[in-house]
C-alpha cells in the first residue's frame, strides 16, 4: 500500500540465498500535503504494531523498526505506547527531510546499512513495508477481510473541505472529491494529482478509479500548477547536489532525450528512486524526472526482452 504498490507477497518471500534480518515499517510520510499514514498511526497504532509482529513472525526476524519523522510527535507517542511491551520493536525518530521515506534512505537511517547499487532491500537484510500495509495485515488476520479500503488524503487549494477519508478501492476520484464539498468556486482547477506533489501522477480526468496505492488526491489551482518555460541546462549541478541516490540527473536526462539508453544505464538510471528533487530544484525548470522515467522504462523493457531470450 506504499507509493510503489510493490506486491507484498514478493517482499515476504525472499530468494533462498537471502535472509531477512530486520523488518522496517515506513511511517515517514515525507511527501508534502499527505497525512493519511499520520492519522493511521495516531488512531490505529495497535494494528500497525500487530502487523509488524506478524511480518516478523512470517520472516522469522527478531528485530523490527518503525521509522517516523520527528514532525509527527503524536504518532511517535501513540506507536511507542503500544510498542513498549515488545523489546524487539524500536521506534526510530527520523530527520524531517525529503525523501526520508525512500527505502534505501529509511534502511540507512534505521540500521546504518547501505543497499548496493542495483540491489533490493533484502541485499541489506531488510524488508521494508508501509505502516498502512502492516495495519491491513492486522485487519485481515483479525477479521478475514481482504484489502477493500484505505485511508486517502484529499487536499489542495481547490478543495472546499480537505480531509482524510476511508475510501473503497475503485471509487471514482470525482465521488471522493464530492464528499469533500467539491471544488472551490473561486478557484480554477489546474491539476488533479494522484499522490503527492513530488512523486504523484497528474490525471487527465476525475472520472478515474482509486487503487490500493492511492494515498492522496491533490487538487492544485491553475497558478500553482502552471508549467514554467523550459530553459537550457545551466550545468549548475544543483540536481546532483540534492539527489539522494548520488546520481547525476542532468546527464541521465540528456542521454534519455537522445534515446541513448545504454549510456543512461551506465550512469545508473535504474538507481533513480523518482523522488523528483532534481526537477524541483532545477533553475532551468527542466523536466528531469520525466525523461529519467522514460529511460527507466526503456531499460526495463530491454532487460525483460533479454531475460526472455535466455
Amino acid at each position: 500500500m506504499g507509493g510503489a504498490t510493490f506486491p507484498n507477497h514478493v517482499k515476504v518471500s525472499p530468494p533462498p540465498d537471502s535472509k531477512a534480518e530486520v523488518v522496517i515499517l515506513n511511517g515517514a510520510e515525507c511527501e508534502p500535503y499527505l497525512t493519511a499514514d499520520h492519522r493511521l498511526m495516531v488512531e490505529n497504532p495497535e494494528d500497525v504494531v500487530f502487523g509488524l509482529r506478524a511480518l516478523m513472525k512470517v520472516l522469522d526476524v527478531k528485530k523490527g523498526f518503525i521509522g517516523i519523522e520527528t514532525n509527527k510527535p503524536d504518532a511517535i507517542e501513540a506507536i511507542q505506547n503500544v510498542a513498549k511491551d515488545y523489546s524487539e520493536i524500536e521506534v526510530v525518530g527520523l530527520q524531517v527531510k525529503y525523501p526520508q521515506g525512500a527505502e534505501k534512505q529509511l534502511i540507512y537511517a534505521c540500521t546504518g546499512k547501505e543497499v548496493p547499487s542495483g540491489g533490493l532491500p533484502i541485499a541489506a537484510g531488510a524488508v521494508v513495508d508501509n505502516v498502512a500495509t502492516a495495519a491491513q495485515i492486522a485487519k485481515s488476520i483479525k477479521t478475514g477481510m481482504p484489502l477493500v479500503e484505505r485511508i486517502t488524503t484529499i487536499t489542495g487549494s481547490c478543495i472546499k473541505e480537505p480531509k482524510n477519508l476511508i475510501t473503497k478501492v475503485g471509487t471514482l476520484v470525482s465521488e471522493i472529491i464530492e464528499q469533500c464539498g467539491g471544488f472551490k468556486e473561486d478557484k480554477k482547477i489546474g491539476k488533479v494529482i494522484m499522490g503527492g506533489p513530488m512523486m504523484g501522477i497528474a490525471q487527465y480526468t476525475t472520472e478515474i478509479a482509486t487503487n490500493k496505492g492511492s494515498s492522496g488526491i491533490l487538487c492544485l489551482d491553475e497558478e500553482e500548477s502552471r508549467t514554467p518555460d523550459i530553459q537550457n541546462c545551466l550545468r549548475c549541478g544543483r540536481c546532483t547536489d540534492v539527489c539522494p541516490s548520488f546520481l547525476q540527473p542532468l546527464f541521465i536526462s540528456a542521454y534519455s532525450l537522445k534515446d541513448d539508453y545504454d549510456t543512461a544505464e551506465y550512469h545508473r538510471a535504474m538507481d533513480c528512486i523518482e523522488c523528483g528533487s532534481c526537477s524541483f530544484i532545477c533553475p532551468a525548470r527542466r523536466p528531469l524526472l520525466q525523461s529519467i522515467r522514460s529511460a527507466k522504462r526503456e531499460i526495463g523493457a530491454k532487460r525483460r526482452k533479454q531475460a526472455a531470450q535466455k
